[in-house]
């Protein structure tokens, strides 16, 4: 079985093709990039995968032919609607054109799955984490249930909020984690309530530190270091709880060297493992929503043309999990 897979959340214009057997046929992708000290618009984002679709598309379709293909996939939510709608517009022309079955994945949980096959982990925590959502995830009782997650701005938000006013280029995370490597210790707020985490005031008071002369650097190291101990205190609280022993780590900050390292120490002292996505598969692309598609598709799952309306603010744990 062959599932094609579209994925338009956000900056990210991407299609997959993956068989039933975990084999990626194809991976492309056209990322929208903002200008110099802005943050994505949205308009502009979906005209860039509008403009760029369909030779992403067309790439694809020469790839296979078209009776092998089995299923198509979309990111139906969240995300920025601008974008999803250039996605699942996309996805339900070739459903109808080619006659064959639609799925719409919640991106959120493409992460999850993407990660558990790349990594052949079985039942981790995970610790989700992105430019548009920070969630620590378990599955439990049908459904991946949320432990705890961002208050206001997800982590990768937060790097690129503070990177925008260092007058670094996107994404922030990269060139804050260049940066921290010779930076210096300085006093930040550290604001974990109950399993919740908030970041917002963390960058608030980087700004007012670097707006107050303190080096790039100084700030840079530690808002790192203070985010990633707060992610590693609520992950370890969340494997506690539910008596697992795997963390798996996935999204665009799954990048981050530093996050690995916290979290790889944490997981050894409570002799556990700790699993990374592979850099290809950790920011958006299509593999993984065609994968979680093909997954759903082989449960008996399916999306009718009147149901396959975005869903902007479809949380994690709003999703029956039938596939496990």
């Amino acid at each position: 079985m062959i599932s094609l897979g579209i994925e338009s959340t956000a900056h990210t214009f991407g299609i997959g093709l993956i068989t039933d057997k975990g084999k990626v046929l194809l991976n492309e992708k056209s990322v929208y990039r903002p200008p110099l000290g802005s943050g994505i618009r949205p308009r502009e984002a979906a005209q860039y995968h509008s403009n760029n679709s369909s030779k992403i598309i067309k790439k694809a379709l020469e790839m296979i032919k078209i009776n092998d293909l089995d299923v198509i996939a979309f990111s139906q939510g969240p995300g920025l609607p601008n974008c999803l709608q250039v996605g699942s517009s996309m996805a339900r022309f070739l459903s109808l054109k080619y006659k064959k079955p639609l799925i719409g994945v919640n991106h959120c949980i493409a992460h999850i799955e993407i990660g558990k096959l790349m990594t052949k982990c079985k039942d981790p925590v995970v610790v989700y984490c992105s430019g548009g959502n920070t969630q620590i995830i378990a599955f439990v009782e049908k459904k991946y249930r949320i432990f705890g997650e961002t208050g206001d701005i997800p982590i990768g938000n937060a790097f690129d909020v503070l990177a925008r006013c260092m007058d670094l280029e996107m994404p922030g995370g990269p060139k804050i984690e260049y940066l921290a490597k010779n930076g210096e210790w300085i006093d930040l707020p550290y604001v974990v309530k109950g399993m919740d985490l908030s970041f917002s005031g963390i960058v608030t008071e980087c700004i007012k530190k670097l707006d107050g002369g303190e080096e790039k650097k100084n700030i840079s190291y530690s808002f790192q270091e203070t985010a990633f101990a707060m992610l590693t205190e609520v992950t370890e609280r969340a494997m506690a709880h539910t008596n697992k022993n795997e963390v798996l780590i996935t999204g665009g900050v799954a990048a981050s060297h530093r996050l690995k390292n916290m979290m790889k120490r944490m997981c050894k002292e409570r002799e556990g493992k700790c699993y990374i996505v592979p850099q290809e598969f950790a920011g958006d692309n299509g593999v993984m929503i065609s994968w979680n598609g093909l997954l759903s598709h082989k449960s008996g799952e399916s999306t009718i043309i009147e149901n396959s309306q975005i869903i902007k603010d479809w949380r994690t744990d709003e999703v029956n999990v039938t596939w496990i």
